[in-house]
């Protein structure tokens, strides 16, 4: 998995929306498109990407599946974000560092 895949899934804002819905509850595509103002084909487009992303889970539930977010796909964001993070700040301690020696 690359990170494209992920920042492509989320860049879109109505994928943005699906997870910002998903958020408190695990929801349908029935559910979701009276949330979002799309269509539910499209719903399950979106959700189509965001699974491929590793960014949300289906389970069957009856005769509907249920969708939640995967925490794993967003964890691996997290992570390569903070290590970003971490070179910024190991880079301005530097700065810091050299600019009181001076």
């Amino acid at each position: 998995m690359t990170y494209d895949t992920i920042f492509t899934a989320i860049g879109d804002p109505t994928r943005r929306s699906v997870l910002e819905a998903l958020r408190g509850n695990p929801m349908t595509v029935g559910m979701l498109a009276e949330k979002i103002p799309v269509s539910r084909p499209a719903v399950s487009q979106h959700l189509k990407v965001l699974r491929e992303a590793r960014l949300v889970t289906v389970t069957p539930k009856g005769t509907a599946n249920e969708y939640a977010v995967d925490k794993t796909g967003l964890d691996e964001v997290r992570s390569w974000l903070d290590s970003m993070w971490d070179d910024a700040l190991e880079a301005f301690k530097s700065h810091v560092e050299n600019k009181s020696k001076n």
